[in-house]
């Protein structure tokens, strides 16, 4: 197995995807978001580019069974259901419900990997249970990590070093590429406190800036949860593929 790692969405554009397991990370705060939507029985997510695009797909399902969810900047969108904060994906708001999603960055790294043979969500949240979920499929794995808007993002590139250590566990023989390597290191200066996130990623400031503290602690907790959600590029959907 070899473990490569893209520190943004575009970049993993560019990258040989076909036949290889991809984890997509954005831990501030669309991996988090996706997997409590769906641990509150929402029934499928659908990623998709624009706001236009989400208005879109959600006319076109029947009334009542659609919540529309994003943001830009961090920011929710006007005439939307639901902006990208975890703690509002309740029971109450997503259960039963198919949730279409775009979002400044992690839709779009979902949407970049889709070539992927497998494609599943990591965050902070279901670190053990996404690597282990990738060894499963005995491939070669590429982290891709969402960034921020083309730039690398501190809390994803963190997020992928402590996979790679994961995934080393797993598999001591795989091959580490030189990227992947060097997020390990990375990562490795917040395996005993991902706390420290909060205080040293410029988004995690700017989010506790707006109000927006509970989300970034939700999201910075370490092995929360099993579930892995997958998308499925052949029907459109993210859904969970294990607990």
């Amino acid at each position: 197995m070899r473990i490569d790692v893209a520190l943004t969405a575009n970049a993993a554009g560019a990258m040989p995807l076909a036949g290889i397991s991809v984890l997509v990370i954005d831990v501030l705060r669309a991996s988090t978001s996706i997997i409590t939507a769906l641990i509150n029985g929402c029934e499928a997510v659908v990623p998709v580019a624009t706001a236009e695009e989400a208005h879109q797909r959600a006319a076109a399902l029947p009334a009542g069974t659609v919540v529309i969810a994003g943001e830009r900047r961090g920011e929710p969108l006007a005439g939307f259901d639901l902006g990208n904060s975890p703690l509002d994906f309740t029971v109450e708001r997503v259960s039963g419900k198919t949730l279409i999603m775009t979002t400044s960055n992690g839709t779009q790294a979902l949407l970049a990997a889709r070539r992927g043979a497998a494609i599943g969500v990591a965050g902070l949240v279901n670190l053990g249970a996404a690597a282990t979920w990738a060894v499963g499929g005995r491939r070669d794995v590429t982290l891709v990590c969402a960034g921020e808007r083309g730039a690398i993002s501190l809390e994803d590139h963190a997020c992928a070093g402590l996979l790679v250590d994961r995934l080393q566990r797993e598999e001591p023989a795989a091959e580490v590429s030189p990227i992947a390597r060097e997020a390990l290191e990375f990562g490795r200066r917040y395996g005993k406190d991902v706390g420290r996130l909060g205080e040293d990623s410029p988004w995690a400031r700017h989010l506790t800036a707006r109000g927006r503290g509970p989300d970034v602690a939700a999201c910075l907790m370490l092995d929360t949860t099993t579930v892995v959600p997958v998308y499925l590029p052949n029907v459109d959907k993210v859904v969970i593929g294990s607990r």
